[in-house]
């Protein structure tokens, strides 16, 4: 429970409702310690194999397996906000003839930069009865990691159908040809191209006039309709048009994102094969994952941060009460 109460609120709030409901007395700060501690014990569990998906590929719609990958900014703490925070506490003590509390040996350092981008991978059936999501606060390659160990005790290789859809990042792409090359397809997410156009149209015409609004619903229309290929094509008597500033400049950025994953934008193909072209399910753990943590005026520690995440993914992806089940059978 104090674990369940940490991941929709704060800590201090998780201890008052739980005085109020269930007679139970602990700080703020023990709740805290006790979610991230019970968060790297999860993370334990699934590096060894100990927690395993709640679903195998054999059990999805149509034995069809959608994965997706992103990356999320979370706020961390600071090495120069740690050090004002310890030269404010040993004021404080100085004033009211205290004696330190912290442990011996080096303090904690804390992050270089303000935000780190964590990332994940999910994957899940499509008509997302089913969902398993796993993240990291490790790089690409950390990441990779996961995109091999989950597949394989997912049984990935019995889908019949297995492709992702993502919002076309070069390292998300990489790490999908290197770890996971038996997929149908990767597929570019529909809305992200659109946001592209969106984003050309307004250079072209000017954000919120009609004309801006029309040659956005013409080339996502022929994108969606017909394939980028065709898209490509009607981009060329533009560009002849606009042959030097902001225009020209927006057309080819445009340009060059599309035929760079034209593989990625058939959506005339994916369409027919009945294959899903929007990545929602992938943003939505994002925002699951991360909602806890990035609350008003929150910064966390890497590994803190990262421990949360874990325990919001094993309630994401269903498998919250099997993990205290296996805990209490542990005990």
């Amino acid at each position: 429970m104090c674990c369940r109460e940490a991941l929709h609120c704060s800590f201090d709030v998780s201890a008052e409702n739980l005085q109020r409901t269930a007679q139970l007395s602990l700080s703020g700060r023990a709740i805290r310690q006790l979610a991230e501690n019970q968060g790297r014990a999860v993370l334990s569990a699934q590096r060894t194999g100990v927690l395993r998906p709640g679903f195998t590929a054999s059990e999805c719609t149509d034995a069809t397996i959608i994965t997706g990958a992103d990356g999320v900014m979370v706020p961390l703490v600071t090495d120069q906000q740690k050090r004002n925070r310890r030269q404010t506490e040993a004021t404080k003590r100085k004033k009211q003839g205290r004696k330190s509390t912290a442990r011996p040996g080096r303090p904690r350092r804390g992050s270089d930069g303000d935000y780190k981008e964590f990332k994940l991978v999910s994957f899940y059936d499509p008509d997302k009865s089913h969902c398993h999501v796993v993240g990291t606060a490790g790089d690409h390659e950390a990441l990779g990691r996961l995109m091999r160990r989950e597949p394989s005790r997912l049984g990935l290789n019995e889908a019949k159908i297995k492709y992702a859809v993502t919002d076309g990042a070069a390292w998300i792409a990489n790490q999908y040809r290197q770890n996971l090359p038996m997929l149908d397809e990767h597929i570019l997410d529909y809305y992200h191209l659109r946001e592209h156009v969106i984003a050309t149209s307004h250079v072209l015409y000017d954000e919120g006039t009609a004309k801006a609004r029309n040659w956005c619903e013409e080339m996502t229309g022929v994108v969606w309709e017909q394939g980028s290929l065709v898209m490509l094509h009607r981009l060329g008597p533009y560009l002849r048009r606009h042959r030097s500033g902001p225009k020209h400049e927006a057309l080819t950025s445009l340009r060059d994102y599309v035929g760079k994953r034209v593989d990625m934008t058939n959506y005339p193909a994916f369409r027919a094969l009945g294959y899903d072209c929007g990545s929602g399910p992938t943003e939505s753990c994002c925002g699951t994952l991360t909602g806890r943590l990035k609350g008003p005026g929150m910064r966390w520690d890497t590994d803190n941060a990262e421990a949360m995440m874990t325990l919001a993914g094993i309630y994401h992806s269903g498998l919250w009460r099997t993990y205290w089940q296996s805990e209490r059978t542990a005990a």
